[in-house]
Formats: C-alpha cells, structure tokens, sequence
C-alpha cells in the first residue's frame, strides 16, 4: 500500500512538473495562416548583399536584390536621436562607415550623410525600405532597442508597418519588445531572437537571464509566434522540445553555406542566410 501510494504521489508530481513545463514554453498560436505565408521562403540576412560587388548590407541596393531573387528580408531597425527609423544593424556607426558615432545619438541628417562601405549607398530610412519592397516578399523586421526606448521604438515601428500592404514579421533578443508586441499589437507575428550569449561573449544580459531566454523559459509573458535560433545552438533541448510540442515555427540564423542550408531545410525550418545564394 505504501508504494501504491508513493507512487501516486510521485505521477502527479510528474504531471503537475510537465503541464508546468508545457505553460512556460509554450509559444502563441493564433497566426497559423500568417506564419504559413511568412515561412514560404527563406530570408536574406540584412538583405542580400555583398560587399565585393559594392552592395552593402541593409542597403537599398542589397533589398532591391534579394526582393529580384524573390526571398524575404531579414532586416535592422533603429531610432535616432530626432525620433526617425533608420535599418542599420549596430548601434554605432564605425563598421559600415568608418565614423566613430552612435545612431541613438545621431540625427536622420548626420546620419544621412555618411555612406555605406565606401559606397554612394546611405543608411536608409524604414520607410524607404518599404517603399522599396513594396510587398513583393516578407518582411522578418529586427527591433533593435537600447534601454531607455524599448516601447518608443516598438510603437513606431509598428505605426509604420501599420499601413504597410505586404507580409511581414517582427523579432527582438529583448524579451520586453516581444512583451509590448504580445500586449499592444497581437495581430502582430512576433518572435523571439535567441542565442547563448555568454557563451559567444555577448554579456548583453545577465547570466540568469540569458539561461532563461535560451531556454525558452520567457516564453509564458511573450508567447512568440517564433523561435529565431543561433545556427550553432540550435539543437537546444528545450527548442527541439518546443518543436515536437507545439510545432513551433523555427528558424535558423546565420546560416553561410550550402551545407548548413540543407541540414535547416531537411528539418523543415527556415533559413536566414548570408555569403551565398540558396541553390534551392
């Protein structure tokens, strides 16, 4: 009798512990159709540049390309010091540009006049890439938050999608934009960026915080509608479980080969890509 009973105290331990675990990493469910037209293709990294042939990363010219070649756009968004969207991936401007400057801390117009790569190609505005996409492919929109504009920038983004006639999406690492997408905007896809950022040397987020978001574990206060997972991790258990759950819709970054594309495709995930062209 007293094993019977410890062993019915131990299963229904077991299944509290699962359906607790069920809660917290479940993702949201109520864009099926939307994630079934955003998954038909796959997504060129910053658009679909190259550097050797003058087309700098999240230029016009590198969107203009991939929208030619028919993929979605992964894309960077940031706002400046005079409250305008710009698409640049860091937060300062010395890579691309070679001047020593912080776009948050820079106006439209200073930053207007530098030049991508030694390019004539400009930091260009959102609008501008919208009025250059003009919904002939996806959109997977990266908001790109410092700590005092997290709801500013995710509102504005989301006024200038708003109007906006193609498809699109929107990903962040911060779990607070997911968290404003989920709260204000749910007819939004949003999706959670993750990866092990200690281990990559990103210090971004503390230790425990950057275990919890690895992990899915932020996932009962945003419910993304996606995982967006770093290549190298993406064998991450509670991704894969979330995966076999809940057919979570995953996709994979930054994939730069053709062998790494076709271990993405083969598990039926998404590929956002760089340094090559797709071959299928």
């Amino acid at each position: 009798m007293k094993d019977r009973h410890f062993f019915r105290k131990t299963a229904a331990a077991a299944a509290l512990a699962s359906t607790l675990f069920s809660w917290f990493i479940r993702p949201g469910t109520e864009h099926e159709k939307e994630i079934a037209d955003l998954s038909a293709v796959d997504y060129a990294h910053r658009g679909l540049h190259d550097a050797k042939a003058g087309i700098p990363e999240n230029s016009l010219a590198a969107f203009r390309r991939a929208a030619e070649h028919g993929f979605g756009i992964e894309l960077d968004v940031h706002m400046t010091k005079d409250k305008e969207l710009v698409v640049i991936h860091d937060h300062d401007t010395v890579r691309m540009t070679k001047f020593a400057g912080k776009v948050e801390e820079m106006t439209l117009t200073e930053l207007r006049s530098l030049k991508l790569q030694g390019t004539n190609e400009s930091i260009p505005t959102f609008d501008e890439v919208l009025s250059c996409v003009k919904g002939r492919v996806p959109l997977l929109v990266e908001i790109k938050p410092v700590r005092y504009n997290i709801e500013e920038l995710t509102e504005r983004v989301c006024a200038a999608l708003s109007g906006y006639k193609g498809k699109y999406c929107i990903e962040c690492f911060d779990p607070r934009v997911i968290a404003v997408l989920r709260r204000n905007h749910p007819e939004i896809v949003r999706g959670q960026l993750l990866m092990y950022m200690h281990k990559n040397n990103n210090y971004e987020q503390p230790a425990a915080v950057d275990f919890m978001l690895r992990n899915l574990l932020t996932n009962f206060w945003t419910r993304p509608d996606f995982i967006a997972y770093h290549f190298p991790e993406r064998k991450n258990l509670m991704l894969r479980v979330c995966r076999r759950m809940f057919r979570v819709w995953e996709l994979d970054w930054t994939v730069t080969d053709e062998t790494q594309y076709q271990a993405v495709k083969d598990d039926r995930c998404t590929a956002i890509f760089e340094q090559f062209i797709p071959k299928s």
